[in-house]
């Protein structure tokens, strides 16, 4: 299903090109009266109704509907792809109005017409996104430099730790005296090695790292038509087993329960690497004992994490919001992209409320300079270590193959952690999946 749908797409794009050209000339004066969105989760949602719709800016006769279908088994791009495949003969109240996409497949909606112009069909200036991080818009820029999608949030990543397991063993919980200890991998390995013999693990699992390894490479994952392995994965493959039969990890796969449940008062998992979106929308709901509970200490592990840049700058995720070509609600889409990606009080308050990175350079330095401070990082102002990785985040490396090639390493290497077959037989696998999700590809 997954290889159809990519297939379909691709040929319809072809097809396509100048049906879509036609709808990208003409901003309709009359708006439609259902705004279409589709995406994965609830996280853009919550931003939406937070900071677009409690501010009264969608209009009284407008409809927002969500279409929110989950990523896994690739679910979302598929029902994304279908109803953009439809488009053109969709009725007004059906078409996809706005649509979002992640860092990892950004690149198959970037370079088609389905993607609007922010600038040319949408109407943001370059004064509008003059703030933004320059890398977000390097992601949605096609290969005619026209920009094709924003975003809310600059993803800079770190570690972030339990404090009362520093104070046990390291002898401190203060940020700047942990990074010192943490500042590169061989300092990271001693203190995994200190936190097994204190009965704690460093990560929970394997895939925990991995993001910090793939945003460092120096090469693609494909050089031509064939398969590129960077020596950052294989340093995260060679660490990850390491860390396995050591004992360092606890086994368990990024988004499992036995991953989140590690982070619980009772959980014994030192740290967890990401950037803001992954502290706020993620980590802090899994420390908590009571769900629905209060966001402060007491509850569960709440309040007992601090955040450090860790042993090396990297980046992971975001999300960008694209215009859809056929939609009749291109003012709408306007003021969605300019409040939630543009507006300089409105990211203030985002990150004030959230704590997560937003796109907005000069906003950020007010947020770090003030009195912010993130309950469930004891207090800390966190976002200060963000703002020069923000500026330093590159994405000269990123290719159309990277969803794919993170999920079959992953998957394909966990069985080798696991002991379930040797390293060169994970490999092996490994480029079996590859070569099966791309044809086209050579080992």
């Amino acid at each position: 299903m997954k290889k159809l749908a990519v297939v379909a797409l691709a040929v319809a794009l072809v097809t396509s090109t100048t049906v879509f050209a036609r709808s990208k000339k003409s901003k309709q004066a009359k708006q439609g009266k259902v705004f279409n969105i589709y995406c994965w989760n609830e996280e853009f949602q919550t931003r939406f109704k937070d900071f677009f719709e409690a501010a009264g800016k969608v209009p009284a006769d407008v409809k927002v509907n969500w279409i929110i279908t989950p990523n896994q088994g690739n679910a979302y791009q598929n029902k994304l792809d279908e109803a953009l495949l439809q488009q053109e003969n969709a009725s007004a109240d059906d078409k996809v109005d706005m649509f979002l996409v992640e860092a990892d497949y950004a690149l198959k909606y970037v370079d088609t017409p389905y993607t609007l112009d922010v600038k040319k069909a949408i109407g943001l200036t370059d004064a509008d996104l003059a703030n933004q991080y320059k890398y977000t818009k390097d992601v949605m820029t096609d290969s005619k430099k026209v920009l094709k999608g924003v975003s809310w949030q600059a993803c800079p990543g770190g570690f972030i730790y339990r404090r009362s397991f520093a104070k046990q063993v390291l002898g401190t919980d203060d940020p700047t005296k942990v990074q010192a200890m943490l500042s590169d991998w061989d300092k990271f390995d001693a203190v995994a090695a200190k936190m097994k013999a204190n009965g704690y693990f460093m990560l929970s699992g394997f895939d925990d790292s991995f993001r910090v390894f793939s945003d460092n490479v120096k090469s693609p994952w494909v050089v031509g038509n064939k398969i590129n392995v960077d020596p950052s994965i294989k340093h995260w493959v060679s660490q990850t087993k390491m860390y396995t039969d050591k004992g360092y990890n606890n086994k368990a796969n990024l988004w499992s329960a036995e991953s989140g449940n590690g982070a619980k008062k009772n959980g014994k998992v030192f740290g967890y690497f990401g950037p803001g979106w992954f502290i706020d929308f993620c980590l802090a709901g899994w420390t908590k004992d009571d769900p629905d509970g209060p966001n402060a200490a007491g509850n569960g592990s709440y309040g007992d994490w601090a955040f450090c840049m860790g042993p090396q700058g990297f980046s992971w995720g975001g999300t960008w919001i694209c215009g859809a070509a056929g939609s009749d609600n291109i003012q709408l889409i306007h003021d969605v992209m300019y409040t939630l990606t543009c507006d300089k009080t409105t990211m203030t308050a985002i990150s004030e409320k959230t704590g997560d990175f937003t796109n907005n350079e000069v906003a950020m330095k007010t947020v770090a300079g003030g009195s912010y401070k993130n309950a469930f990082l004891g207090g800390q102002n966190h976002l200060a270590l963000f703002l020069d990785s923000a500026k330093a985040i590159s994405k000269n490396n990123m290719g159309p193959y990277d969803q794919g090639m993170a999920e079959k390493i992953q998957a394909a290497m966990a069985d080798y952690y696991n002991g379930k077959v040797d390293e060169t037989t994970a490999w092996n696998n490994f480029y079996t999946a590859v070569l099966e999700l791309y044809p086209n590809l050579t080992k």
